[in-house]
């Protein structure tokens, strides 16, 4: 087995090495780069998941400040697509589908002209790793400029040669919301509004508080979101402290609680319920889940996707940290409040603690319609 690996690692590096002869672009400075020419930007981050994605919308806001008439596309997954569908610093979208059934030679034909249209300026943010097939689709785009970072180099290879504005990363212990925006501050993109951000429309908004009327709350009196759940197990912080917690607000704040989870949660769900009995949410449908969150008055929930999609709609929540550093991954703002566990550990957190965050930032006369 170990034969066929060095085997296979050897075949990637010449390929690479082989690739890089072929298609390296010669390296421009920044100062290289004739900003007053770029009419039409692409922004690639295709391989992340939700919240690494939201935490990528700065570089849409800033690149629309810098060039307020030029036209942005991102080309992105289809399942982060609904959280950029109407944002308002995007004109086009490009949708890489992530299984083959769901192509069609017309969804074909529109990416190919999409991917083809022309553009001046082809952005890659990768943070955390570099894919290859990210690679070739900048290349494939035939931006005049392609920026980049300078990490994670493809094995046999001397440099990101798909990019020819190569900015220096630091992976430090800096926010995510710094170190994306570090590879477009290296042409001067930028932008003092490091928050997540998701468009709603007012319909959308309206339609959500239908929605919650129908379940049966009272819009006049505030709303407390409550998320036991976690893809990773160990981002979870127990059920029964959500629940505990759930119970003093209720009991004190005269709030009102609904607990939402995930297709995979139901156990959590079951749980929880068992404990206090609340309306539960669960839809598969982002923007609507999105515009549900846009409705609450505050939101208390693990390190997850689900509380980047609250924190990109403006509501003020407490995100529970385990293993993941707290500094590098909370959404950014004012109103997000992130709790690290002692030792990495979601169960370190106290119940005080974070009742004590929830009666500093809430007051009851503040309903979810103001």
């Amino acid at each position: 087995m170990k034969f066929w690996t060095r085997i296979e690692q050897a075949f990637k590096r010449n390929g690479l090495r082989f690739l890089e002869s072929l298609c390296g672009r010669k390296v421009l400075t920044a100062a290289g780069m004739d900003k007053q020419s770029i009419k039409r930007v692409l922004v690639i981050r295709q391989h992340d998941q939700l919240g690494d994605f939201l935490l990528t919308t700065p570089v849409l806001r800033a690149v629309h400040e810098t060039w307020p008439a030029a036209s942005v596309a991102v080309l992105v997954r289809s399942y982060t697509e609904p959280v950029v569908r109407r944002n308002r610093y995007v004109d086009d979208i490009l949708v890489l589908n992530e299984v083959g059934y769901a192509w069609s030679p017309a969804k074909i034909k529109k990416f190919w002209r999409q991917l083809r249209s022309g553009f001046d300026l082809t952005i890659v943010i990768n943070t955390v790793s570099h894919s290859l097939s990210t690679d070739l689709l900048v290349w494939l785009s035939s931006a005049r400029y392609t920026l980049g970072p300078s990490h994670h180099l493809f094995p046999g290879t001397s440099r990101n040669f798909f990019y020819n504005l190569i900015a220096p990363f630091s992976d430090d212990d800096r926010h995510q919301a710094e170190k994306i925006l570090s590879i477009v501050r290296y042409v001067g993109i930028d932008t003092r509004d490091l928050s997540s951000h998701i468009t709603l429309t007012g319909d959308e908004k309206a339609e959500a508080r239908n929605e919650l009327e129908k379940m049966g709350f009272d819009l006049y009196r505030a709303i407390i979101g409550i998320h036991p759940g976690a893809g990773k197990l160990k981002n979870r912080w127990p059920t029964a402290k959500f629940v505990e917690t759930a119970k003093i607000c209720r009991r004190e704040l005269d709030v009102q609680i609904l607990m939402f989870h995930g297709p995979a949660e139901t156990d959590l769900r079951d749980q929880f319920l068992r404990e206090l009995s609340v309306p539960v949410y669960f839809g598969r449908d982002l923007r609507k889940l999105a515009a549900i969150f846009s409705c609450l008055s505050f939101f208390i929930g693990n390190d997850t996707g689900t509380t980047h999609m609250v924190a990109a709609v403006g509501t003020p929540l407490i995100v529970i940290f385990g293993p993941t550093p707290a500094q590098e991954w909370k959404p950014w703002g004012d109103k997000i409040s992130a709790l690290q566990g002692k030792n990495g550990d979601c169960e370190n957190v106290a119940v005080e603690t974070v009742l004590e965050i929830v009666k500093q930032k809430y007051t009851a006369k503040n309903p979810t319609i103001s």
